[in-house]
């Protein structure tokens, strides 16, 4: 199963790092002068290059590898979470940007300063950093893990730290000068790469498929294997266990709270959003953003389906049933998609669906890189230095610099941490990182309802909501419930009712703080 790069695949790779590298010399030209230039763009980024920098931070290679295996073993439903999406925007765009643009943040943190003091902003973003740090790592050991399959042919530790330490320095390097205008002019050619790679491996299931598409239609809406069609894009089931996460109710609640945090209270997307002239175009910037993830990761669900017809569907295939999927790789379990990769994509394509994998991993890498250090700096380090005196702009932009190094060898230490986790324990911490910012987001989203909808909280209350948030959603991991209850009393509940849950709570934990000062209404 080790798959070996011919010339076509090595000339796909190097035309890409020509790109990136040509165009990342081009957009550091001009160096930023101010804090606002490096981490906003000067406010003067076009609607459609931040509608699709944000569509590209919100992918990554775990959604470049994972979503044909939606596709694979289930069926269209995942894009029907967009209902939630939606909601979400028009929520961000009404209560959410326009105060952020009206207070001229450079974080959406410092909200919080207005209404709760310095310490409130303080710890909401340190609560952002030690998700964001869980959360990419865990990310870029993913991504890390393909690249090393594709690229070196195992997963042995020096191959796997080495595809972590090429994908980490290549991001940083891309984006260390420029700033945020880097990014997003990168995120811009990351998905067109991996949108590219995703149409060329459609073609190519396509044409060695021998069936008419009716055929493949008529096999997907009858599958022998389930009672749903595979083409189901609404599923009305009321299911509260993880496998339920992708229902209608699930779309109209956690996911309308999930989206809520990740454009308006999580640095990585709102960043972009304030990059734009005004509240008005990065409003449009993140509706816009919203209407072209459906078509992108529709393309990989349809991979996955095409999967399925593939491997499951040997009649179509004018085959026999042949040996069953073992899906591993040196024992470490892999995704149909990456399976397919290894054993059956042609010359070329191979080298740029490891071409895909590599840009939708940068894409989050570099945001992750300039956000964290945005809140590094803008939150943390320049409040502790205005303290001391003044200082110039110029050395707040250094220590932005610097703050991406301080993420990337974070991250980058995160994710080796990450292989050697899973290879001693058997502690889930891969599915624990992933979902990370969920135990974030029940935090900051109490504080954040408190703060737009009451008059109730206190700087004390923040800090024990945000508490509250992360434990009460640890508290519902199955890998706790088994060390702390009795079996009959343990549930499994899906990532998206346990946001709803925590973020009730912690709401309510925050805006019980209201008998304390509150610096603004």
């Amino acid at each position: 199963m080790h798959s070996q790069f011919a010339w076509q695949d090595w000339l796909v790779f190097t035309a890409y790092f020509v790109v990136m590298a040509v165009t990342g010399w081009y957009y550091s030209r001009q160096k930023a002068t101010t804090t606002a230039d490096y981490f906003l763009g000067g406010n003067k980024m076009p609607i459609w290059m931040v509608a699709i920098s944000v569509l590209a931070t919100s992918q990554s290679a775990a959604t470049f590898l994972g979503g044909p295996d939606q596709g694979y073993r289930n069926d269209f439903s995942y894009l029907a979470t967009n209902i939630g999406a939606f909601v979400a925007a028009f929520g961000v765009a009404v209560f959410l940007i326009p105060r952020f643009y009206a207070m001229r943040v450079t974080t959406v943190y410092e909200l919080l300063e207005q209404r709760f003091g310095a310490s409130a902003k303080r710890q909401a973003g340190i609560m952002y950093l030690f998700g964001r740090v869980f959360a990419s790592g865990a990310r870029l050991y993913m991504a890390a893990i393909a690249v090393a399959m594709i690229l070196f042919g195992d997963i042995q530790a020096t191959s796997v730290i080495s595809a972590v330490l090429i994908l980490t320095i290549v991001g940083l390097a891309y984006s260390f000068v420029g700033g945020l205008k880097s990014v997003i002019v990168s995120d811009v050619i990351q998905c067109a790469v991996y949108v590219g790679a995703a149409l060329f491996v459609i073609y190519f299931l396509a044409v060695s498929i021998p069936a008419d598409w009716p055929t493949i239609l008529d096999a997907l809406a009858n599958p022998a294997d389930r009672e749903m069609s595979k083409l189901t894009l609404f599923d009305w089931r009321l299911d509260f266990s993880p496998g339920g996460v992708f229902t209608v109710w699930s779309a109209i609640t956690g996911f309308v709270l999930l989206n809520i945090a990740a454009f308006g209270l999580d640095q990585d997307m709102t960043q972009r959003m304030l990059s734009c002239k005004d509240a008005k175009q990065g409003a449009k910037a993140l509706i816009w953003s919203v209407v072209m993830v459906i078509p992108v990761m529709a393309l990989f669900i349809i991979i996955g389906l095409l999967l399925y017809v593939f491997y499951q569907r040997p009649d179509l295939m004018l085959s026999e049933a042949g040996q069953p999927i073992v899906q591993s790789f040196e024992g470490e379990q892999i995704t149909i998609f990456m399976y397919y990769v290894l054993n059956e994509i042609p010359v070329g394509v191979r080298g740029l669906v490891t071409v895909g994998v590599i840009a939708a991993a940068l894409s989050t890498l570099n945001s992750g890189l300039n956000a964290m250090s945005s809140v590094l700096v803008q939150d943390l380090y320049r409040p502790m230095m205005e303290k001391r005196g003044n200082r110039e702009e110029a050395h707040y932009v250094w220590a932005g610099q610097m703050g991406m190094v301080v993420a990337a060898v974070a991250l980058s230490a995160m994710a080796i941490l990450c292989y050697y986790w899973q290879q001693y324990s058997d502690m889930p911490l891969l599915a624990f990182a992933l979902s990370v910012m969920v135990f974030s987001y029940s935090g900051l989203l109490g504080v954040y309802f408190t703060t737009l909808f009451t008059q109730g909280g206190s700087s004390a209350s923040v800090l024990a909501a945000l508490i509250t948030g992360f434990v009460v959603t640890l508290a519902m991991q199955p890998y706790i419930q088994s060390l702390l209850l009795p079996e009959d009393w343990q549930f499994n509940l899906g990532f998206t009712w346990q946001l709803c849950i925590g973020t009730t709570i912690a709401f309510v934990v925050c805006w019980s703080g209201r008998n304390n000062k509150v610096l603004a209404s």
